[in-house]
């Protein structure tokens, strides 16, 4: 199972949360956020991929932070459509920046329609699925994971909204599904303040998804 710890602000930080080597880390390039990035990512472990976080970003500013970050993914928080994604991943291509992973960001009520996902099956490498709030993202909420039972998609997809060290037992029982989950995506509920992470907690969270589905 794989693991992201998302928002990430300050380089001392960035470095203590690189030490216990997430999957991902992810960086937000969305100026109106409490954790806006505009500054430099220090050197990590290359196990790690680094994410771009963007919401309603232009194709050529996307590639740009791409190319001065080093970045190995990018989030799309945003309204961004199918032909975004299908233009993005042309230029990716056609810039020989592949493979650059394309994850595309849902946000999730009781209600939601799957069959909007299908579209962007073919234009993207995973989906996430947050929970619909105020802001993109970083509300601090869960959303009910029952209705990922309605699922009709084998696109892997990371699982995101809310989730702190309180709902780790829950996280570890929606992996024992046959849900392709890929990846447990963490942030606002592990924070001592915007950006800054608390490093354990954030261990005590790797520990306990690695541990549980091994």
């Amino acid at each position: 199972m794989k693991t992201k710890i998302c928002g990430m602000k300050y380089p001392d930080n960035i470095l203590e949360v690189g030490s216990l080597l997430p999957d991902y880390m992810g960086f937000i390039f969305w100026e109106k956020s409490a954790r806006f990035f505009d500054g430099y990512i220090p050197n990590l472990p290359q196990s790690i991929k680094k994410v771009g976080v963007f919401v309603n970003e232009t194709v050529e500013n996307i590639i740009d932070k791409v190319q001065k970050n080093d970045l190995q993914a990018v989030q799309l928080h945003g309204k961004e459509s199918v032909e975004f994604c299908l233009n993005l991943k042309t230029e990716f291509q056609n810039l020989k920046l592949v493979p650059i992973e394309i994850i595309k960001v849902f946000s999730v009520a009781d209600d939601f329609d799957f069959s909007v996902l299908a579209p962007f099956e073919a234009v993207c490498d995973y989906f996430l699925f947050d929970t619909k709030g105020k802001l993109p993202g970083g509300n601090g909420t869960t959303f009910d994971w029952k209705v990922l039972e309605n699922y009709p998609s084998n696109k892997p997809f990371f699982l995101s909204g809310g989730i702190g060290i309180e709902e780790m037992d829950a996280v570890n029982a929606i992996l024992k599904t046959n849900l392709p989950v890929y990846a447990i995506d963490v942030n606002s509920r592990f924070e001592i303040e915007p950006g800054l992470k608390n490093v354990q907690l954030c261990k005590d969270a790797l520990k306990r998804i690695d541990t549980d589905t091994n």
